[in-house]
């Protein structure tokens, strides 16, 4: 059996990853909802994307990346608010559209477990945890769900291979959007793979990171300085009322 390799002649460092790419599946439905058909992002992903060890998705809300993001995870069966087991829901959701078109192609290390969290879903299970913490006396029902997001991640979810996070900074202060990003270094340097979409520029900012930005265009590479939401942080914050202006202008 051949080993894949890159265009340079080198063993693919893609092969040791849990999620190595998707591209569209062969037995799919023979076309796509037409909303879907409008993003730009959703061709250019079923065209066939690669993953990095690290992979973070940018954009705009209604770009796209939480539907991506989304479909990748219900295509590689992970519940839809954390490690499997671990979920809790009051109510079922549809299963995602896209996720029927993906076509998941895994690595060496896919056994390794993994974990899925979007915005939605974990403050609901923050809360469930919460309830039952107060209820048995446990410190979670101290904690605010940054903390027990953090401490989670950090616990007993650390050493999954991956880790698909859709929006975590909606429950992180500052510091621990720095705390989540140091987690996410670490798993980098010891082999274990991160798909993120993120708002953040603090989270975006992650360590040797593939930089994807989600937009009209589709799917471009970008580096952290380029990327139009770090430069519109960055100008706000310099010179806020360059912005507030236009809500005096209403």
């Amino acid at each position: 059996m051949s080993v894949p390799t890159s265009t340079f002649g080198h063993m693919d460092s893609r092969v040791d990853l849990p999620l190595r790419s998707v591209t569209k599946h062969a037995h799919s439905p023979p076309e796509l909802s037409p909303w879907l058909r409008e993003l730009p992002a959703v061709h250019d992903f079923l065209d066939g994307f690669e993953f990095e060890r690290t992979t973070v998705f940018v954009g705009e809300n209604g770009s796209g990346k939480s539907t991506l993001i989304e479909a990748l995870a219900t295509a590689l069966d992970l519940p839809h608010g954390g490690g499997t087991g671990w979920e809790v829901r009051d109510h079922a959701e549809e299963v995602p559209e896209l996720s029927e078109h993906v076509q998941i192609v895994r690595g060496a290390a896919s056994k390794r477990g993994a974990f899925f969290l979007r915005a939605e879903t974990m403050h609901e299970n923050m809360a469930y945890l919460m309830e039952i913490g107060a209820m048995r006396g446990h410190h979670y029902s101290q904690q605010s769900h940054g903390e027990m997001f953090i401490e989670m991640l950090s616990g007993k979810f650390m050493d999954l291979g991956l880790w698909v996070l859709d929006e975590p900074e909606s429950a992180l202060s500052f510091t621990a959007s720095l705390t989540l990003l140091q987690l996410i270094r670490e798993r980098d340097r010891a082999g274990l793979q991160t798909i993120m979409a993120t708002h953040s520029p603090v989270l975006a900012r992650a360590e040797g990171a593939k930089l994807v930005e989600v937009g009209e265009w589709g799917l471009r590479e970008s580096t952290w300085d380029r990327l139009d939401m770090v430069d519109h942080w960055r100008r706000f914050l310099h010179e806020p009322q360059r912005y507030l202006r236009y809500f005096d202008d209403d």
